[in-house]
C-alpha cells in the first residue's frame, strides 16, 4: 500500500470515529482515560523497554542532549502521563454544553453549544508524553486524532498507541478514535497535510523548522507557535531575593521547554544590586550569559560574554541567558513587542499599577506577575494537560486543553416563529 494511499485510509477512518466519539456517551469518554491511566501503570515495563530501544537508536545517531531529553519516559514522566489521564477524566464534559442562551423579543431562544472539532492531527517531534497527552484531551473533547510522532519516538508512539487502542476498546470506543501513523515515511506528513477533507486543523509542535514546513503545506487551519522567546522584566521595585529565585526556576528548571526564560531584562536603578545575585544563583549551575554593554559589568567575566545582535529574539533552548539593563519599563515593553514571540511574559514587581500596566500592554499568551514563565503550561494552568500552546489567537491562544478542543455552532429554540 503506497503512503498516500494509507494516509487516506486512515483519514477515512477517523473522520468515521469523530462521528461515533462525538455522539457518544461522556461517562464513556471519561471511562476510556481511567482504563488507559491503569494500563499506563501496569505495563510500566512494556514501555520502558519501548522507549529504550528508542534511546539506544538515539544514542547511535549522536541525537543533542536537549532532544534526548524530551525523548525519555522517565518515571517521572509516566507518573505524570498517569496524573493526566485521571485529572482529565474527572473534569466536566465539555460537548453539548450550551452557553449564552439568550432570549429574543419575538421569544426564540438562542444560544451556543460546545461541539468538537471533528478529527485533530498533531505533528510532533520526541516528546512520546505528548501522544498521551493529545490522545486523551481529544478524546475527552470528542474529537479523533491522528498523531504522527518524531521517527526517533517510533517505538514509545507505537507502544503507547496500544495501550490507547486497549483502553477504548474495553470501554466500547472506536479504536480508530486515536491513531498513531505507523511509518517512518515523511512522506506521510506531506500526504497527511493534504486531507482537509477528513482533517479539520493540525497542531504541528517541536521546532521553528517543522512548524513553519507544517504551516506551508497544511490545506487545513494550523495551531502553532513557532518558537518560545520568553522575557522576564525585573522592575525597579521588585524583591530582588524572590526575583533571583524566579529567574533561575524559569532559565534551569527545563532548559529546552518552550517557556523557559530566555532573555532577562533588568531596570537600570536594580542592575547593580540584582544582576550579581543572579550571576552567582546561575553561574554555578552552568548558565552563560550573553550581556549587554551596560550589564556586562555586573555580571563577571566568569560567567558572561557581550551579547551579539543575534541574541535579541533567540531561543537557546539550552543553558544560555541574554540580558539587558534597560531604562525604564516603556524601553521593556517595547523590547518585548520587537523580540517576543507572543509565548510568556513576566515581570517581577511590587508596583501595582506598573504590574497591571504590563498585563494591558504586553501581548503574550499568557502574561506573568512575580512569577515563573514555566508556568505556561496547560497541566499547570488547570487544564488537566494540553496539546500544545498557541500564539496565533484563532481560534485559541495559550495552552489548548479540552476547551480549547471544542468550538461552538448556534443553537436556536423556537415556538413556531416565522421570519417577516
Amino acid at each position: 500500500m503506497s503512503v498516500k494511499h494509507e494516509m487516506r485510509e486512515i483519514g477515512k477512518k477517523a473522520a468515521l470515529a469523530a462521528r461515533k466519539l462525538a455522539a457518544a456517551d461522556g461517562a464513556a469518554r471519561s471511562r476510556a482515560l481511567q482504563i488507559l491511566a491503569d494500563l499506563l501503570e501496569s505495563e510500566r515495563r512494556f514501555i520502558m523497554d519501548e522507549n529504550g530501544r528508542d534511546l539506544d537508536q538515539a544514542e547511535k545517531n549522536g541525537l543533542d542532549a536537549a532532544r534526548t531529553q524530551r525523548l525519555t519516559i522517565s518515571d517521572k514522566v509516566l507518573a505524570s502521563m498517569v496524573k493526566g489521564c485521571r485529572d482529565v477524566a474527572a473534569m466536566a464534559d465539555p460537548v453539548g454544553e450550551v452557553e449564552s442562551m439568550i432570549k429574543r423579543p419575538n421569544g426564540m431562544l438562542v444560544g451556543r453549544m460546545r461541539v468538537p472539532l471533528g478529527v485533530v492531527a498533531m505533528i510532533y517531534e520526541s516528546r512520546p508524553n505528548a501522544t498521551v497527552d493529545a490522545g486523551i484531551l481529544c478524546l475527552k473533547a470528542g474529537n479523533a486524532t491522528i498523531l504522527r510522532g518524531g521517527s526517533e519516538a517510533f517505538h514509545s508512539n507505537q507502544a503507547l498507541a496500544s495501550l490507547m487502542h486497549q483502553a477504548l476498546e474495553k470501554a466500547g470506543l472506536p479504536q480508530d478514535a486515536v491513531q498513531v501513523v505507523p511509518t517512518r515515511d515523511r512522506d506521510a506528513v506531506k500526504e497527511m497535510l493534504k486531507l482537509s477533507e477528513y482533517i479539520d486543523v493540525v497542531i504541528p509542535r517541536g521546532g521553528e523548522g517543522l512548524i513553519r514546513a507544517v504551516t506551508e503545506q497544511a490545506t487545513m487551519p494550523v495551531l502553532k507557535h513557532y518558537k518560545g522567546v520568553c522575557h522576564i522584566y525585573a522592575d525597579e521595585f521588585c524583591d530582588t531575593e524572590r526575583a533571583v529565585e524566579i529567574i533561575h526556576n524559569a532559565k534551569t528548571q527545563y532548559p529546552s521547554g518552550c517557556n523557559a526564560l530566555e532573555c532577562l531584562l533588568v531596570h537600570e536603578r536594580v542592575a547593580a544590586e540584582l544582576l550579581p545575585l543572579v550571576a552567582g544563583r546561575l553561574g554555578p549551575d552552568r548558565v552563560a550569559f550573553h550581556a549587554c554593554e551596560r550589564s556586562l559589568p555586573f555580571l563577571g567575566d566568569k560567567y558572561a560574554e557581550p551579547a551579539r545582535d543575534e541574541d535579541w529574539g533567540k531561543e537557546f533552548l539550552d543553558l544560555t541567558l541574554a540580558v539587558k539593563v534597560v531604562d525604564d519599563m516603556d524601553e521593556a515593553v517595547e523590547h518585548i513587542a520587537q523580540y517576543g514571540s507572543n509565548h510568556t511574559e513576566s515581570i517581577l514587581t511590587n508596583d501595582h499599577a506598573k504590574a497591571m500596566r504590563f498585563l494591558r500592554e504586553v501581548d503574550a499568551s499568557l502574561v506573568v506577575i512575580n512569577a515563573t514563565t514555566r508556568f505556561n503550561d496547560g497541566a499547570q494552568l488547570g487544564l488537566g494537560a494540553e496539546i500544545g500552546i498557541s500564539t496565533s489567537k484563532l481560534h485559541a491562544y495559550g495552552p489548548m486543553g479540552i476547551k480549547e478542543l471544542t468550538s461552538t455552532k448556534f443553537v436556536l429554540l423556537g415556538d413556531g416563529q416565522i421570519r417577516e
